[in-house]
Parts: C-alpha cells; structure tokens; sequence
C-alpha cells in the first residue's frame, strides 16, 4: 500500500475540510456567537494538520485499487474526526462521541440526530451541521478529484461512487466530476431561490437546500419542515428531493438534447413508478381515516419522496399513521434513490436487475439451454460480474442488517424500534419508527449502539464493499 501518498491525499482532504469550514465562521461571525472562536481554531488546526501531511513526498504517484479504497475510507473517516471539534468545542455536543455521530450523520446524509433543542445551537454550527450533509451529498472526493491536483482520480472516483457501476460519461474523470459538480450547484441555486420565493429567510433557505440536494434531511428547526405551514414550500422541498435522487448523469444528457436516453432510462421510469404507487397508496390509506383527501395527497407526496431518496425530512409524525402506510414507508427505506445520485440505500438499479434476474430464471425453468441476458435498455447488456456484484450486496446488506438488529436488540429496545434505527443508518435515511419516529432522536441509545450506528453510516454511504474490503488484506495479493 502507498503509505505516502495516501497521508498526502488526506492531508489534502483536510485542507479542503478546513476552508469549507470558512463559511461557518463567518456566519458565526455575522450572528456575533461565540461559536466563531470555536471556529477558528479548529480552522487553523485542521489546516496545520493538513499541511504536514501534504509535506509527504511519494516515490511512486500511482494509485492501485486498494490505495483508493484506503483514501475513501480513512478520508471520511477522518474528515468526521476532525468534523466534530467544532460541536465539541463550542460546547453545543460536549461528548466527543455524541458529536462524532452528529457529524458523521450530516456528511454521509443520513440525517440522524441525538439532538433534542436544535434550535438551542448557535446559527454557526447550525449552518455547519446542514452543510457537511451539502459536502457529504457529492462526495468530498469526488470535490477533490473535481477541483484539486490529485492523482489516481479513477481509483478514488470508483471508490466512492454511488451504485453498482461507476461509469465516466466524459473521457477524463476529472471532467466528469466537474460535470456532477457543476449539476450540483445548479440544482442549490435554483432551489434556493424558490424557497426565498416562498418566504423563508435566507438562513434557513440555505440549510434547507444544502440538506435537500444533498438528500440529508437535518433541519435548524425543531418541527422540521412541518414548522413550515406553507404548502409551497413542502412541494418544492418534495420535488428537489426526488430530483436529488436521480442520476446526474441524465441532467448531463438533458444538457446534450439526449432526450430519448432520459425518457427511456429504465431506472428512472421504475424510481419515478414507486413514488408515483406509493404516493396513491398512501394517500387511499390515510383519506380512508380522515376523509382529507387534499392534505393525505400532500402528506403522502412528501414523506414517500424523503424516505425513497434517503433524505429523511418530515412534516408531520408519520409513526401516528395507520399500519398499512407505515409498512409502505417502511418498505421504502430499503429501496433507496437511483444510482449516481445523492440518495443513500440499496438503489433502483440495484431493484431492477434483481426483477430481471428473477425473470431471467423463470424463462430458463423452460428453456435451460437458452442464453438469456439481462438488459438495461435496449442495447446495454448487464455482464455477469456485475450481477455478480449486485447479488452479494444484497446478501451483505441484509445480512449487515440483520446483524445490526440483533446487537442492537441487546439494549432492550423494542422490535420496531431496533429494526427501523438500523434501517435508517445502514440506508443513510435518519429517522424510522418508534424510538426513531420523527418526534424523537437517538440521544436515548448508549454509547455503544452510537457506534454502531455511526459506522452502519460510514458502510451506508460508501456502499459496504468500500470499507469492508479494506479489512479484507488477503484479496490484495490478486489486485492487479
């Protein structure tokens, strides 16, 4: 393993942490807390920090598999650590492993939080806390490979990329990265503006946006969305949520008039079908018990578009709603949004080649000899290695899952509330059912189940192989 270069690439990281740290500074700054001195020297530390790691000198600048592997995971790993001195310091998370779960949860998107007053924080760790889930969203590698000299692109791109393909759509990675980046700040701006349209203050319309594009969900508001009665302002919320969950290379496509490719991209007619039944199953649901058929349509629209991409947003407490809709949402928290979006989970993409993998096995109960491929499209054919890898995601995922459950059944935490808190970390989604309803946080669970979900987080966001191959050292032999 290239001990040197990867020290650097973190250093690199870290650097880049710190000036994205700036922003917080200063709106610490304008508020006039004192939250900005808590800022600045973590500022100043983390720069130093990686500044002396960006003095290793590699003799070989290549980057093999596992280097990049070793870069993904030690760099979220240590952009949480160092993420977290600013809760700590500032005193608004006095326990250093309450506020490493909080960080944790913004950068991976998956929004849990053991925060009970959010409206007690002073504005610049507010600020700080909706924009690790902004930073967190497109991958702070991805940024790096984008926007700084970094070598071995591909290795870091693939390592973190979101899905079971890591395709560039330009020749170099680094242009694609600017493309995806590009979307990104396309996709903040405009929805910034509409929500300043519907009234909400700058403040707000900032952490909001950068926890819906980013599909986070944490809000500087203890009601959440629901402290918004403006119906407005959910449905755009809603829309720029699923919006996030789609593939951004379809906007890339959009922007080349490659209409027919995005109107008949497979994954995104299946991601925009579940929200389209759910949606209608919900609402059917919810009006059958309280004859409002306007403000179920609502409801359900919103809460399945946060749950399916992952984002975890609420307007109101969906554990008080009826158990056909719960069962729905619960559902929905493993299906997650599509590849080469923000969204967590397992991925449409993921669903779909299961459903023609299925198929594919029933055509061959009458036909064993015939050659069967998996399509996606017309043209693209999915190879065995994929499906391969698709297969034994699934099989980890659950297993992880049911693992999960398990250990944190220890506490004596209920069923549904075991079930669901693993679900919403190991899917990045944040909030689930019972101890994890949208009423509640996670402050109740010990330290030990903290852990635990601070590190279904990590495997949730880097898609579980990431992580899990690292501490698989015997598959280097054979890395080519």
């Amino acid at each position: 393993m290239n001990y040197r270069i990867i020290g650097k690439t973190l250093g690199i990281i870290l650097i880049l942490e710190a000036i994205l740290m700036i922003p917080s500074f200063l709106v610490s700054i304008y508020y006039n807390q004192d939250d900005r001195y808590s800022f600045l020297f973590c500022i100043l530390f983390t720069g130093a920090v990686g500044f002396v790691l960006c003095q290793l000198k590699a003799e070989k600048k290549a980057l093999k598999i596992k280097d990049g592997l070793a870069i993904a995971s030690f760099g979220w790993i240590v952009l949480s650590v160092f993420g977290a001195l600013p809760f700590v310091l500032s005193g608004s998370i006095p326990f250093y492993i309450d506020a490493l779960f909080e960080t944790i949860a913004g950068f991976t998107t998956a929004g849990a939080t053991l925060v009970d007053n959010v409206e007690a924080l002073p504005k610049g760790i507010l600020f700080w806390r909706s924009f690790t889930h902004w930073i967190g969203g497109m991958g702070i590698l991805v940024f790096t490979v984008a926007f700084l000299p970094v070598v071995g692109g591909f290795q870091m791109f693939r390592a973190e990329a979101s899905g079971p393909m890591a395709d560039r759509f330009v020749p170099r990675i680094k242009d694609t990265a600017k493309i995806l980046y590009i979307t990104y700040i396309a996709l903040t701006i405009t929805e910034l503006i509409l929500l300043l349209l519907g009234g909400m203050n700058l403040f707000d319309a900032m952490t909001h946006t950068f926890a819906t594009v980013g599909t986070g969900g944490l809000s500087p508001r203890n009601g959440n969305i629901g402290a918004y009665h403006s119906t407005y302002i959910h449905m755009v919320i809603a829309v720029f949520m699923i919006l996030s969950g789609i593939n951004f290379s379809l906007y890339y496509a959009l922007f080349k008039r490659k209409w027919r490719d995005v109107l008949k991209d497979q994954e995104l007619i299946l991601y925009l079908a579940i929200i389209l039944v759910a949606t209608l199953l919900i609402t059917f649901n919810l009006t059958s018990t309280n004859g409002k058929l306007g403000a179920s349509l609502r409801d359900a629209f919103f809460h399945v578009s946060s749950i399916i991409t992952t984002t975890g947003y609420t307007t109101v407490n969906f554990d008080l709603w009826p158990a056909f809709s719960k069962v729905v949402l619960f559902l929905l928290m493993f299906v997650g949004g599509c590849a080469g979006s923000t969204a967590g989970g397992i991925k449409v993409i993921r669903i779909l080649v299961l459903f023609k993998l299925i198929k594919k096995e029933i055509k061959k109960i009458f036909h064993p000899r015939a050659v069967v491929p998996i399509r996606i499209g017309e043209d693209k054919v999915i190879h065995n290695d994929t499906i391969t890898n698709i297969t034994g995601f699934m099989a980890l995922y659950f297993f992880i899952f049911m693992l999960s459950t398990l250990l944190i059944s220890l506490e004596g935490i209920d069923l549904e509330s075991s079930i669901s808190a693993v679900a919403a970390t190991l899917g990045n989604i944040g909030i689930g059912f019972g101890a994890v309803s949208p009423v509640r946080t996670f402050s109740g669970f010990s330290v030990f189940s903290k852990v635990l979900f601070s590190i279904l987080m990590l495997l949730g966001r880097l898609e579980l192989f990431t992580m899990v191959a690292l501490f698989a050292p015997k598959s280097w032999r054979n890395e080519i």
